[in-house]
């Protein structure tokens, strides 16, 4: 749930951010009293890619333990690894295996350093065109059904259902279109891509706690996607979509669909406090 809650509010933090200081620098431009045209396709793009950087930086790290904790343990460790038995033929107490947050975290950075929180950052850095496409289509979308019925307010809004559908639809294009590499990084993650590249090297499989990559090589999103190719085929880079993708895809409806009811609620307590400010003798 950390996870979801601070990339999908990281990324619309940052988007509203670049988006309006854009809109502002092009409005300083223009003659005083003139109407702002919409931003183009390609500049929703490029603002939704720089947004997206932005987030991925702050909360990878997240990303990467959540994603440690959903396959419930390390790979190439039980959830309870029971010790040597003792000298006198008594059976040792079993080590606990901590999959809290904070003990995942430890986990990482005693195998990959603290870099290893960063894990997966480039193909995460090439998935910035995922809530790009996400926003661009949107807002594109939404300017053009609000011109199409004459409302060209710099505030105007659509309707709660119609942005949760366009929302729906914006998502889904960009979940497909991205999996692949979503694929991919998932893999590095959770460590699954190293044990496979250990099996087809036919060397030792990283072990548990115990510092991994000695050279500082790690295993790139398109040597996966290359070996997933090779063993599977193209359907391969799209395994698991379906799941991703009903996620994704009603995750991101449902954020559009509240995000200007959120917008009118925020602004409505802040013109109560300030009234009430004002009032007090």
């Amino acid at each position: 749930m950390l996870n979801t809650f601070s990339m999908q509010y990281a990324y619309f933090f940052f988007y509203s951010f670049v988006r309006t200081s854009y809109i502002k620098r092009l409005a300083a431009k223009r003659p005083s009293g003139s109407a702002a045209a919409p931003l183009s396709t390609v500049a929703e793009l490029g603002l939704g890619a720089v947004a997206g950087a932005l987030a991925q930086i702050f909360t990878i790290p997240v990303a990467v333990i959540a994603t440690r904790q959903q396959i419930g343990r390390s790979l190439d460790r039980p959830k309870k690894a029971a010790k040597a038995p003792a000298a006198d033929g008594t059976a040792a107490p079993e080590e606990e295996y901590d999959d809290s947050f904070l003990g995942v975290a430890r986990e990482i950075i005693a195998e990959e350093g603290v870099a290893g929180l960063w894990l997966g950052i480039k193909p995460g850095l090439v998935l910035t065109v995922n809530p790009a496409i996400t926003y661009g289509m949107y807002e594109r979308v939404k300017s053009v059904m609000l011109i199409a019925k004459g409302d060209t307010k710099a505030n105007a809004k659509l309707s709660p259902w119609m942005a949760f559908t366009v929302g729906a639809l914006s998502k889904a294009l960009a979940t497909i279109v991205t999996y692949p590499y979503i694929m991919a990084k998932i893999r590095i993650q959770a460590r699954s891509a190293d044990v496979e590249e250990a099996q087809e090297e036919h060397i030792a499989i990283p072990q548990h706690n115990k510092p991994h990559h000695k050279t500082g090589h790690h295993v790139g999103a398109l040597t996966v996607l290359s070996r997933v190719w090779r063993r599977q085929g193209f359907l391969g880079w799209y395994q698991g979509m379906g799941a991703q993708l009903i996620k994704a895809v009603i995750t991101q409806a449902l954020l559009f669909m509240s995000k200007d009811q959120f917008e009118h609620w925020a602004l409505g307590i802040m013109v109560l406090l300030y009234r009430l400010r004002g009032a007090k003798p």
